[in-house]
């Protein structure tokens, strides 16, 4: 099966300018994929302001912020649900911002003189917390002052900006309090920050907030609503006939964790308060690691008469019995493969019912060799899903590039287009 590829470059596409802070800086990945990219498919697919951009892994909200900037409705999905909250905050510009800094400055005062009753005495987490978070995510003290400025915004809480204030406190916990790395896998720097001024720092913050929606007032009624849901099971979630356009990214099926990403402003948002919780959302996630991978899995049917990923999951198996590779991990390699591009399958047949007809689709999507240097095409095998289960395949548009930890080739991150024609 031959498809048409357009290169493009990949730098070009990839930088993420002044202006797309705005908004998209208030908490996003560090592997987000840049607005830059949205603007180019919401030119290309000729998207207008009476027709509805869909995010089924909308992640932090890029291409719904995105779309709402251009005047355009949209709908997100997410099964994370801290990453929910911030992508639904992140869309909701209907905010009277000089009441929100209002707020937010009496939450400042009131932590600040918590800060100083508590005096010695340090807030810790439970023990059950300590065992949710990465090793040293964060020190002791910029901890206290986190947790008594959260303190602080639970009491006073105001459903008007409540979820304005949690979101500066989640980005500025992990980009300013913790001693989080991100590069691209998450980890703890070797430089802790033994101390911050938690509380100016997330003020400041919610200034910029405000600032931020000031600039788009024009457009704080354009529609945008993000579901907390699985991507492969839709059914209830959109309306039938009901959606123009996709523009997203999915996971790449490799050894990113990628709850692991989130896992401080999860357990101290209170999103993830035992081991069972943080299954529950793994289990509505897409295939994509082994982390995740769950026997009652089923997703694999899905696939189950796909030559090509059948075969590649039987090599990467016979790989791991060639190399004498016996981990309970390394065991579950093939399982991700066949239950990842099953997700993907399942998901793309959920979706035929929502569609309106030649509603188009972008896929973003990236190569992997992570199981044991065995290439997984995974933008040519998507296409290959998506023509079998009944769309019409565009081409596929190579984003860029990026070097790979394992085989320190580069690998290809790509595009890829279909169509939906009833």
């Amino acid at each position: 099966m031959t498809y048409v590829v357009q290169e493009k470059s990949g730098s070009e596409l990839n930088r993420f300018y002044e202006e797309d802070l705005l908004i998209h800086d208030w908490y996003r990945f560090i592997l987000s994929y840049p607005p830059h990219l949205v603007k180019d498919y919401i030119k290309k697919f000729d998207i207008s302001l009476e027709q509805c951009v869909l995010d089924p892994f909308c992640g932090t909200g890029t291409t719904l912020v995105e779309c709402k900037k251009h005047g355009i409705s949209s709908v997100g999905i997410e099964a994370n649900p801290v990453v929910r909250l911030m992508a639904q905050t992140k869309t909701q510009w209907n905010i009277d911002g000089y009441g929100l800094v209002h707020h937010a400055e009496s939450i400042a005062k009131a932590a600040y003189l918590r800060l100083v009753k508590y005096g010695n005495e340090l807030k810790t987490l439970t023990e059950e917390q300590n065992k949710l978070i990465i090793k040293d995510s964060i020190s002791p003290v910029p901890l206290h002052k986190s947790l008594v400025l959260l303190e602080v915004i639970d009491e006073l809480y105001d459903g008007r900006f409540n979820n304005y204030e949690r979101t500066a406190f989640a980005k500025q916990l992990v980009y300013a309090f913790s001693n989080l790395k991100f590069g691209p896998e998450v980890g703890v720097s070797r430089n802790k920050k033994l101390d911050v001024d938690a509380i100016e720092i997330w003020l400041q913050q919610v200034h910029q907030m405000a600032k931020d929606v000031a600039s788009f007032q024009s457009l704080k009624d354009v529609g945008s609503v993000v579901h907390l849901a699985d991507a492969r099971n839709i059914s209830n979630v959109l309306q039938p006939n009901s959606i123009d356009a996709i523009i997203t990214s999915p996971p790449y099926p490799n050894e990113k964790d990628y709850s692991r990403a989130t896992r401080l402003e999860s357990v101290l948002l209170g999103m993830v308060t035992t081991k069972g919780d943080l299954r529950a959302n793994k289990e509505n996630l897409l295939r994509s690691n082994t982390k995740n991978i769950y026997v009652t899995d089923t997703d694999e049917k899905w696939i189950s008469h796909h030559s090509r990923i059948m075969e590649l999951a039987d090599l990467i198996e016979r790989k791991r019995i060639e190399l004498g590779k016996n981990s309970g991990f390394e065991k579950s390699y093939h399982k991700v493969v066949r239950r990842y591009f099953g997700g993907m399958a399942r998901h793309l047949e959920e979706l035929k019912p929502k569609l309106r007809p030649g509603a188009r689709l972008a896929y973003v999507v990236g190569d992997q060799a992570s199981y044991f240097r065995i290439l997984i095409r995974t933008g040519e095998i998507l296409a290959e899903i998506a023509q079998q289960s009944g769309y019409q395949v565009l081409g596929i548009d190579l984003f860029r590039t990026r070097l790979s930890t394992v085989t320190k080739d580069q690998l290809r991150e790509e595009v890829v287009l279909f169509q939906w024609n009833g």
